[in-house]
């Protein structure tokens, strides 16, 4: 097994990031070996991973990170880097590489004082003699001042440092930035290629594997999760039923309070979690004894890691909600298959009779005013529209049709 191998439907993309990895690895040997660096032109300082929700942008550029810290021996020997065993290919997989920054959004935007650190480390050499490699996960999310602290490292990064981004499309980053990165587009999965993902790598029964394919259109990671968590295909089956839901005001509002509080639970799932665990070993590494004050002067650390889960909190019922919208797109979706007498596969063939249902007692018409109030309401939630003011504006669209 590589690390390529979990790059589903991503051919194209492996054999350029394996190409780029085979330079960079001669170029490292080179340097060890005080030999004249080889031409090295399929490598750069820095790289831009586009590509639609679950075409795996993340997955490819830790794959790519993976590979450049690879220290397998078969290398000596001419074998490709990437080997997928090594320690240095483990850990930089599993995200415990010292060499492998990884910088995500926690809220709804990654601030200067989440980049501040790494892109003082950007500018450091590697600790383990190859390189350092810095992953942003949501470029698209970098604010003014974060993407000016990006944009400058990236314009005179350190010699053996390189940037990896991550976001939807080359629009969503600023143009000064792109215009210093090579860019990869992925596309989105087939539906048989995830299948066999998920028959290969996790075990699924081939019929469970191809059902949930179907239902996320290739969306790997949903799929995955679909697949393997009960609560997860208990949330969607609840969120398919909510069309039928909608036929009265109160039916309505209920639906639309009951979609925002499973979000919110989600969140708080994740915060019991998490937030204990990271308040008590913050205080821990301060020195505040077992259930004692914290030292003088700490306050503030604290106060900031609190702000952070609440940011984190704030994202992950954000991030049900999107799930949320796409399903239901996904849905009306397919009413309007049906409704037009087209021949492409439904994607919610466990909720084929509400399908037939919907789509004899509504128009072409009202169901395309209805895909567009769940955009909408997808757009509210980026303007930091209240949960449930949003879903409820939706829901009543979805009513009135």
């Amino acid at each position: 097994m590589t690390v390529w191998d979990d790059l589903v439907g991503q051919e194209r993309v492996s054999e350029q990031l394996a190409a780029a990895a085979r330079d960079a690895d001669a170029f490292v040997t080179a340097a060890a070996s005080d030999e004249p660096p080889p031409e090295a032109s399929r490598m750069t300082h820095a790289w831009l991973f586009t590509g639609p929700p679950g075409a795996g942008r993340n997955q490819a550029a830790r794959a790519f990170a993976a590979a450049l810290q690879c220290v397998s021996p078969d290398r000596a020997l001419g074998g490709a880097p990437g080997c997928g065993f090594c320690d240095g290919c483990h850990t930089a997989l599993v995200g415990t590489h010292a060499d492998v920054s990884t910088v995500a959004a926690v809220g709804a935007e990654i601030l200067v004082k989440d980049m501040r650190d790494t892109v003082r480390k950007s500018f450091t050499a590697p600790a383990n003699g190859r390189w350092q490699v810095i992953l942003v996960e949501d470029a698209e999310r970098l604010n003014e001042k974060s993407a000016n602290a990006v944009l400058k490292a990236v314009e005179e990064p350190a010699p053996r440092t390189v940037w990896l981004l991550c976001a939807p499309s080359v629009e969503d980053v600023l143009p000064t930035i792109r215009s210093r990165c090579r860019h990869l587009v992925l596309s989105t999965p087939s539906v048989d290629a995830v299948a066999d993902m998920l028959v290969r790598r996790e075990g699924i029964e081939p019929d469970v594997a191809a059902s949930v394919a179907r239902a996320t259109q290739g969306h790997v990671d949903r799929a995955r999760r679909l697949a393997t968590d009960p609560d997860a295909r208990a949330r969607r089956a609840a969120v398919l039923k909510l069309p039928l839901r909608v036929e009265d005001v109160g039916g309505a509002l209920r639906a639309a309070q009951e979609l925002v509080d499973a979000a919110a639970e989600d969140a708080k799932q994740l915060a019991e979690e998490m937030d204990g665990k990271e308040t008590e070993d913050l205080k821990a590494a301060l020195g505040a004894a077992q259930g004692g004050r914290l030292p003088r002067g700490t306050a503030g650390v604290v106060k900031d890691l609190e702000d952070m889960q609440k940011r984190r909190r704030t994202r992950t019922q954000r991030d049900s909600l999107d799930v949320a919208l796409a399903d239901l797109t996904s849905f009306y979706r397919d009413v309007l298959a049906l409704q037009l007498g087209s021949r492409i596969a439904l994607a919610n063939t466990d909720a084929e009779d509400a399908l037939e249902r919907l789509a004899r007692g509504s128009t072409p018409e009202s169901t395309l005013r209805r895909i567009e109030a769940i955009a909408a309401c997808g757009e509210a939630l980026d303007r930091n529209v209240a949960p449930l003011l949003a879903v409820e504006a939706m829901t009543m669209a979805l009513r009135a049709g």
